[in-house]
């Protein structure tokens, strides 16, 4: 019940494809995991934009609705976790955070009741829980997939994208969403392996996952990360605030009481503090644009810490990593677990240069290919 908000059983053969309750779908009502927008809901008039692909699979037998899924209330959150609808279970430790905010699609996947899930992204909400899950999820490039139909939390950042076990998982996922996506042709050689501080565990376990391939690791330090991270933040919440303000003024009693409260903080961002925050992303993308000229992916762990337990879901904001400086940026990245020497998978994340999601997923395909060895 916490993992799917309506639930599929259609018969056919082809994969079981789940939906995160952000997405339209005609004859559905879309809840967004919020009571709020709930409360006066009705079907769908139409599909959303990027499940064209996906009903048109459905409709000539090669792939099967499994059912709309939770996340965090109004997508605003990254642990999982929602009062009002339940909170998805973790397949990996049920004591532990699923993730947001795509929880429902990461643990639909995780548990074997889906076999692709789509999730949004705006600041990390399918790598977090991919990477909390012990699955692999995709960050699109902004506006390769087009997000009409699906209810905005920060438009400029706002993207769609597969959650599934496996690269060769969200391969077939892509395929839905840009039908005749493939990773053919596409090779990678060098990949550059961001310094950063998270528990050695993780970091031992991403290195060690690009050691047992052939690919040429190439060491790169980037200044200032901790400023990056906080000017996304900004970014994103003054977004989320001005998407919702509308919903807190009519309806704050059924807003979760920790989404309203971060969404009236976010109400004080002024005007002068986004436009700080976009000159120091926009510093980031400049030294982005300059390092896809000497390596062909960046590495680094999707999270700097394991997921914690659901109790201090609090300290999943000191362990999200650079999840939302991508988004800012508008690049793709792809969540990838990779073995570690505790009980719970890390999780490697591969940023590429915009319009790279097939580099990526051959680079996923290679990694996974050597660790499995």
């Amino acid at each position: 019940m916490s993992t799917f908000i309506i639930e599929s059983s259609a018969p056919g053969t082809g994969p079981r494809v789940a939906v995160k309750d952000l997405i339209d779908m005609a004859g559905l009502p879309t809840t967004a995991g919020s009571r709020a927008v709930a409360a006066t809901a009705r079907p769908a008039d139409r599909d959303a934009a990027c499940l064209a692909g996906l009903r048109a699979a459905i409709g000539s037998g090669r792939a099967r609705f499994a059912g709309k899924v939770n996340l965090h209330e109004l997508a605003y959150g990254i642990s999982g976790i929602n009062r009002a609808f339940g909170t998805p279970v973790n397949p990996l430790d049920p004591t532990r955070v699923p993730g947001g905010s795509s929880s429902g699609s990461a643990t639909a996947v995780a548990a074997g009741e889906a076999d692709i899930a789509y999730g949004t992204d705006t600041g990390g909400s399918i790598r977090i829980p991919a990477a909390c899950c012990g699955i692999a999820g995709l960050k699109t490039t902004w506006g390769r997939i087009p997000t009409g139909g699906v209810r905005p939390l920060a438009p400029s950042l706002d993207t769609v994208g597969p959650m599934a076990r496996d690269v060769a998982g969200l391969v077939e996922g892509m395929a839905l969403l840009e039908p005749g996506f493939t990773t053919t042709g596409n090779t990678v050689r060098t990949v550059g392996l961001l310094a950063i501080d998270a528990d050695p565990a993780v970091s031992d376990a991403v290195r060690n996952a690009l050691l047992a391939t052939d690919l040429q690791i190439q060491p790169v330090a980037i200044s200032d990360l901790g400023a990056v991270m906080a000017a996304s933040g900004t970014v994103l919440d003054a977004a989320a605030w001005q998407t919702n303000k509308d919903l807190v003024a009519a309806s704050p009693g059924l807003i979760g009481e920790s989404v309203l409260s971060r969404l009236r903080q976010a109400s004080a961002i002024s005007g002068a503090q986004v436009t700080a925050a976009q000159a120091t992303i926009a510093g980031w993308k400049a030294t982005l644009d300059g390092l896809w000229a000497q390596v062909d992916v960046l590495a680094l762990p999707t999270l700097l810490g394991f997921p914690p337990f659901l109790e201090d879901a609090r300290d999943m904001f000191k362990i999200r990593g650079l999840t939302s400086p991508v988004n800012v940026a508008g690049l793709p990245a792809l969540a990838l677990p990779v073995a570690s020497t505790g009980r719970l998978p890390a999780s490697l994340q591969l940023i590429g240069p915009a319009g790279s999601e097939e580099r990526l997923l051959a680079a996923g395909l290679l990694i996974e290919r050597a660790i499995r060895a």
